[in-house]
């Protein structure tokens, strides 16, 4: 992507000075610009498997106008994993105001149970918008400790 930005400078700087048009230029540093600030972007700052309460503890950082931003957790299909002993699957952190204004920046710590969850032990792998990816191992039912 760099090249071809060296490339097209270099194409623009030998036309003559009147031909010269910054517009495209200009157009896309403003869409950068914009998006930069309007991005809204949810991170997780923490994730850890509690097995004394059979939870997914998750810490979120996210940015909006006000603090009450509910989460929720959708799972995707479980899959046995290579050589069959495990399994993984894939959940989606959803953030229920996503499209909140992103003016100041927040964090909240979310609890998931998992006592209806079966696919066990596996390799889980929660996703947030956009692409933010964290991986953790939950243990069979009889791993966990009281």
């Amino acid at each position: 992507m760099k090249r071809y930005w060296h490339q097209r400078l270099d194409k623009l700087r030998n036309r003559r000075r009147s031909e010269v048009s910054y517009a495209p230029l200009g157009l896309l540093l403003g869409l950068c610009v914009m998006t930069v600030h309007t991005a809204q972007a949810d991170n997780f700052s923490s994730v850890y498997y509690d097995p004394g309460k059979d939870e997914l503890v998750v810490t979120i950082t996210y940015r909006g106008t006000n603090p009450d931003h509910a989460f929720s957790l959708k799972w995707g299909q479980c899959k046995a994993a290579r050589g069959g002993v495990s399994h993984e699957i894939a959940g989606d952190v959803l953030d229920s105001q996503w499209q909140d204004n992103a003016k100041s920046n927040f964090q909240k710590t979310v609890r998931f149970g998992l006592a209806d969850f079966r696919c066990r032990p596996a390799n889980v792998t929660l996703r947030t918008a956009p692409r933010f990816l964290y991986t953790l191992v939950i243990p069979a039912v009889n791993a966990r400790q009281p």
